[in-house]
């Protein structure tokens, strides 16, 4: 019997040994199988995640920005900052100001004359962190110390996508930050108007203002056609011969400096003496001014910036130009400065209003120039600001100008 009872229990403490080296066998598998997962998980997590100029970002919203460059933005972005000239007009057209964390050096300064409708409706820009300087001069440190989820910059005029893009990648990979890129635009032909419309749209889908951006690129197309409407069918015999001088361009200018693809003129059918030298800013010879001899004069009261009146001070003391007959018939007006860190595009039209009641009465006899300027100006930045603007340039846009 104690033969017995030692054999059977040899047995069990073989089986408990058997059954220990399994247990122990067992858990080194699983700790192996268990360390191979974590390993083949930490690749796949980084597949998920998207890389855009050399940025690695979590998902968010996939962005083809104006030069072509693919950017990934956060969802639900709602803090950024404009570089360059325009960008903040665009991001306050699309009434997204609150999303502001940082501005540029032309918006904190203190001028006599302040010519950007965008900063008068909104003074609290001043108050703002500094990015850099003007004119996309940006400081990467200042921006990264702000940490806005995105930056919105305008491109350069005059300098090539390939330069353009080159710069938005420079400024992405100092920071960190994604860098949605496009050109401004205008609307002094089809392919230029393209352009601000699509940028419009841009920068509306990385701030969610979509429906916003819609309504911009809408009001615009429907005040060109109210404006072309009222005068298409003037005959050519019958359309003034006109001409803008004293128009800003990177700060005030002269009677010499014109638009030759001024856009008022375009919607209202006249005839602009300085058309076909190309479709940007120009400086013309006084005396080329002088054998065009416009039936009407416009001149941007921006060019009272210059001192002594700037253009109204040539007409009224340069002899050259004493003959011209729109000086002779009191045909000289003031129109509202609309080049101020690049176009102030609610002045534009507003002018074209005005310009339209000047040469055809008839067809703007409903138009308050006034009045309509206010609307444009409460559309696009919420404030009516007509008479702020004109009062800073001695109330002598939309009136004839004595010389």
């Amino acid at each position: 019997m104690k033969i017995f009872s030692s054999i059977k229990l040899n047995k069990v403490i073989l089986i408990g040994l058997l059954v220990a080296v399994l247990l122990a066998s067992s858990g080194c598998t699983d700790n192996s199988e268990s360390s191979g997962e974590v390993k083949d998980a930490a690749p796949a997590e980084s597949s998920e995640a998207t890389v855009s100029g050399g940025l690695e970002e979590s998902a968010g919203i996939a962005i083809t920005d104006g030069f072509g460059r693919e950017v990934t933005v956060p969802e639900n972005t709602e803090k950024v900052v404009c570089s360059g000239a325009g960008c903040l007009r665009y991001l306050i057209y699309l009434q997204a100001q609150d999303y502001v964390v940082g501005v540029d050096s032309i918006e904190k300064e203190k001028s006599e004359f302040e010519g950007r409708p965008y900063a008068l409706a909104n003074p609290q820009l001043k108050n703002y962190p500094l990015i850099g300087e003007f004119r996309g001069k940006d400081d990467p440190e200042k921006i990264i110390a702000i940490n806005p989820q995105v930056i919105l910059k305008t491109g350069t005029n005059g300098q090539p996508t390939a330069t353009n893009s080159a710069d938005a990648d420079a400024l992405q990979n100092k920071t960190g930050i994604p860098v949605v890129m496009f050109p401004y635009g205008s609307l002094k032909n089809e392919e230029q108007k393209a352009q601000m419309y699509n940028s419009l749209r841009i920068m509306g889908k990385v701030v969610d203002k979509q429906e916003r951006a819609e309504e911009i690129v809408n009001y615009i197309n429907a005040t060109m056609k109210d404006l072309e409407n009222r005068t298409a069918d003037i005959p050519e015999s019958e359309r003034k011969t006109v001409y803008v001088g004293g128009v800003s361009s990177a700060g005030a200018h002269g009677i010499i400096s014109t638009e030759p693809a001024y856009a008022p003129f375009l919607w209202v059918n006249a005839k602009n003496v300085a058309a076909g030298m190309g479709t940007d800013h120009a400086d013309i010879a006084k005396e080329a001014l002088v054998d065009w001899d416009p039936e009407y004069i416009f001149i941007d009261v921006g060019t009272l910036q210059l001192g002594n009146e700037g253009a109204i001070g040539e007409l009224k003391n340069d002899t050259s130009l004493a003959g011209l007959s729109a000086v002779k018939n009191k045909k000289v007006y003031g129109v509202i400065p609309y080049n101020y860190y690049s176009t102030n595009y609610e002045s534009v039209l507003a002018n074209a209003y005005f310009i339209g009641k000047v040469l055809y009465p008839d067809r703007f006899k409903d138009i308050d120039p006034e009045a309509k300027a206010d609307e444009i100006y409460t559309f696009f930045l919420g404030k009516p600001l007509y008479s702020e603007i004109n009062g800073q340039y001695g109330n002598l846009g939309f009136k004839a100008i004595p010389i």
